[in-house]
């Protein structure tokens, strides 16, 4: 399956999950997620970097004002459009070999284009040359369950994860909440 293919096929199995009610939103007025276009520039395959801060406890603000507590696994630098730009990655506490990362986000399109708050991210680490790789692809990013409706917490992106440039990938509101 051709990679444009492959991120469809990903969108089509979140809508269906959303449209039987498992998701955030009532399975009445869901009537699908909007997108950008697959786009394979959105794609890095990048090394984990591990600095003195890796695998350190790392609290997090969300959107009702409590807080989350992760673990900053790492970071990764990541060659965009305006430059080089550094992202920490988060690991659940405990978790030392997790199989993914979290890296929540905001970028140019937060507020306008996508969800004010952010996006966030599940990448994949995979073994490497030099240690851990992880996949960050922009194309898989997601509104956080709080872009839809009330009554969820959801961590927001530190300061560091705030990228200069628009990210046009991924999910984005639909016309009507933009």
């Amino acid at each position: 399956m051709a990679y444009g293919e492959a991120v469809e096929e990903f969108r089509r199995r979140k809508d269906e999950h959303f449209a039987a009610g498992r998701g955030p939103v009532s399975p009445e007025t869901f009537r699908g997620l909007s997108y950008y276009p697959p786009d394979p520039t959105w794609v890095f395959q990048v090394e984990l970097e591990a600095g003195p801060e890796s695998q350190t406890a790392f609290t997090l603000d969300t959107n009702t004002g409590d807080t989350r507590t992760m673990t900053r696994f790492g970071s990764v630098t990541l060659d965009l459009p305006e430059g080089p730009q550094t992202l920490s990655v988060f690991a659940p506490l405990g978790e030392e070999r997790p199989q993914r990362v979290f890296i929540p986000f905001r970028d140019a399109t937060s507020g306008s284009e996508t969800y004010a708050a952010g996006r966030y991210l599940d990448a994949p680490l995979s073994p490497g040359p030099n240690g851990l790789e992880v996949q960050v692809d922009f194309n898989l990013a997601y509104h956080p369950y709080c872009a839809y409706g009330e009554g969820w917490t959801c961590p927001l992106p530190p300061l560091e994860n705030r990228l200069a440039g628009a990210v046009r990938a991924g999910e984005r509101l639909t016309p009507e909440r933009s």
